[in-house]
């Protein structure tokens, strides 16, 4: 998939301190590999200077900025992927947990056949650097237990935040997307199977960053009131 251009979909709160970094790092390694793409920040509602720093850091890559009002990480990563140019579209944390050296890796699994490939810190291949702490490992384990209880049991991690789809793929499934925060995800994977597109799931090198949003028990709260909402639409959906 040589001639591709790809979207590159970095949802932003607050990310001052790593965007440049980032879109440095995105931006070398398209130029070693010879892609051609586009980077797309989106800023959720940042109180600092995300979108500046990202509007700042001279690339050969496109940049284009996108701003919200504080909606949540799966209105970010919507918005962006709705505003995407590539034929390949990917959306990545930005704190590139998942190190965007395997863009190659999973390129070659869409032009295998697969609609969507997504990151994976639970197959056999994984591996965390260094492990997560202890909390955010027991509420993980809930998590992911709820997910298979409650909606699908396909994948053993929804979370990641490093996923790659087919425009045409994407296309079908953003616009239907309703939720906003950190379980998009989920309601994401639910859509792709209910419309029969072909979804792996690849182990990775997680890297822990320290630079982390994430609030373990706020978030884990949020986070469950969402799945719950996902279940009713599912619910609705399916009758």
């Amino acid at each position: 998939m040589k001639n591709s251009f790809i979207s590159v979909v970095v949802p932003c709160y607050n990310e001052e301190k790593i965007i440049a970094r980032t879109i440095a790092r995105i931006d070398s390694y398209f130029t070693e590999q010879n892609l051609e793409g586009e980077i797309i920040v989106v800023d959720d509602g940042s109180g600092d200077e995300t979108a500046k720093k990202a509007a700042a850091q001279k690339t050969r890559m496109l940049v284009k900025i996108l701003k919200q009002e504080k909606k949540g990480k799966g209105a970010a990563v919507k918005k962006g992927v709705l505003n995407s140019s590539g034929n390949l579209i990917l959306f990545s944390d930005a704190d590139l947990s998942t190190d965007i050296s395997y863009l190659g890796s999973f390129m070659k699994t869409v032009e295998a056949g697969s609609d969507i490939v997504i990151a994976s810190r639970d197959m056999p291949e994984s591996k965390l650097c260094p492990p997560q702490p202890f909390l955010r490992r027991v509420i993980g384990f809930f998590c992911r237990t709820i997910v298979r209880t409650l909606i699908m049991r396909n994948f053993r991690d929804t979370q990641c935040g490093f996923k790659l789809f087919r425009k045409e793929a994407a296309g079908k499934i953003f616009p239907l997307l309703k939720t906003d925060g950190f379980a998009f995800d989920i309601e994401v994977l639910y859509l792709a199977k209910k419309l029969g597109m072909k979804v792996s799931e690849t182990g990775v090198v997680w890297r822990n960053s320290n630079d982390s949003k994430v609030r373990p028990l706020i978030d884990s709260l949020k986070f469950f009131i969402q799945i719950f909402l996902i279940k009713l639409r599912i619910s609705a959906f399916n009758s």
